[in-house]
């Protein structure tokens, strides 16, 4: 399937080998099944987006992802600057940029080294190791970032961005160059389908009476505004990056990671 195309509004993802495939599963024992090239260190992209909301729900109860970000799905695309005007709630859910930017800003720190080191750790502990950011990937993104700064921007004026909008921002965008593997996103998806517990080191990330809400949104949302037809097709609840990585979660099972730098009109 050579279908779509690298995202390229990011210039240093156009030069990604397009022809690039991996997918694994990684059960709730951390048994792992893979083909492919699962050990290519791709951008995490908006993956990410779902595992710092599960450290938001940690730290302060799924209500918080609720009120002050949001868990209704807008129906437009994932950068969406009209969402944010004509929806009430303004970020929207922390599957699109504007509430993962909400969520980052809602992490718990006093300065911004703490942010992002709360962030990181969070990803490293679903992922099950040490993981390290992409500067090549960071630095293109952070330097062509006027949309997702706009959309900062526009959460602080209606008062749903809870720290500095540039602090949330650089935060944000170095969570999104974070590499990984597709058997890295398969082991985060893993710990999700094992009641918040990582397979692999034992740690647990998220009290499983949350799996539930966290699940809702990808479903709902993961997707984007093709997430009905997903979950119509699919029925899994799932989260895709430009990127190139989508990882799908059967509760109580395993996960199912897929990596190709190819993506259709949504972004996916």
């Amino acid at each position: 399937v050579r279908d779509g195309a690298n995202a390229d509004y990011i210039p240093i993802l156009a030069t990604v080998p397009s022809d690039l495939f991996g997918i694994a599963i990684v059960d709730r024992d951390g048994k792992v099944y893979s083909a492919g090239d699962v050990d290519y260190a791709f951008s995490i992209q908006s993956v990410s987006k779902p595992f710092t909301a599960a450290l938001i729900m940690a730290q302060q109860g799924p209500e918080a992802v609720r009120t002050k970000i949001g868990v209704e799905p807008t129906g437009l695309p994932f950068n969406s600057k009209v969402a944010i005007e004509i929806y009430e709630e303004r970020s929207g859910n922390p599957m699109v940029n504007a509430g993962a930017i909400a969520a980052v800003s809602l992490v718990e720190a006093e300065s911004e080294e703490e942010r992002w080191q709360l962030v990181l750790d969070n990803i490293e502990g679903f992922a099950g190791k040490s993981l390290s950011v992409l500067e090549e990937v960071y630095t293109s993104e952070y330097e062509t970032a006027w949309g997702n700064r706009a959309i900062a921007n526009l959460l602080y004026n209606y008062g749903r961005l809870y720290a500095d909008p540039e602090e949330s921002l650089r935060v944000y965008t170095r969570q999104c160059s974070i590499g990984i593997n597709t058997i890295d996103l398969a082991m985060m998806g893993a710990t999700l389908a094992n009641g918040g517990v990582n397979p692999r080191t034992g740690r647990a990330m998220l009290p499983p009476e949350h799996i539930p809400e966290l699940l809702a949104v990808m479903a709902t949302a993961g997707f984007y505004d093709e997430s009905g037809k997903w979950m119509y097709s699919a029925g899994l609840p799932s989260k895709t990056g430009v990127g190139g990585g989508i990882v799908s979660v059967v509760p109580g099972q395993f996960a199912i990671a897929a990596f190709s730098p190819r993506l259709n009109e949504a972004g996916n």
